[in-house]
């Protein structure tokens, strides 16, 4: 039995008047992760009719996905991809990079990378 850390988090910030969700995400995601996670996303996208939320997701903990996790994650973005302006993705690995912009095509919003959490919380601000 494995005790590695993994898993997502989810919060409200703000910065200045901006409002935004936040989304850390810990080690390597399974399936079981995506269960927990997708109806709290599911509750708190609910009342959203247009574009305009703003995301600022943490990857600098993030290993990757297990298969069926990876699935989960298309499956959630596809189901509330037009209901966001911008995602801001701070990390530390190349790959994390190509994942931003492939998750840029079902989202209807803007979705870009960042190295440095300063960079990714003054864009998502503008």
């Amino acid at each position: 039995m494995s005790n590695s850390r993994h898993g997502l988090s989810i919060g409200i910030e703000r910065t200045g008047s901006s409002f935004f969700m936040t989304m850390k995400a810990i080690g390597k995601l399974t399936h079981e992760d995506y269960e927990t996670i997708t109806p709290m996303i599911d509750s708190a996208l609910a009342g959203v009719k247009e574009a305009k939320v703003k995301m600022l997701i943490d990857g600098t903990e993030m290993e990757g996905w297990e298969a069926r996790a990876a699935w989960d994650d298309f499956k959630l973005g596809i189901k509330h991809g037009k209901e966001f302006e911008k995602i801001a993705i701070y990390g530390n690995k190349n790959w994390q990079e190509i994942a931003a912009k492939v998750g840029s095509w079902f989202v209807t919003g803007e979705v870009k990378y960042f190295e440095y959490c300063d960079d990714a919380l003054q864009w998502i601000g503008e």
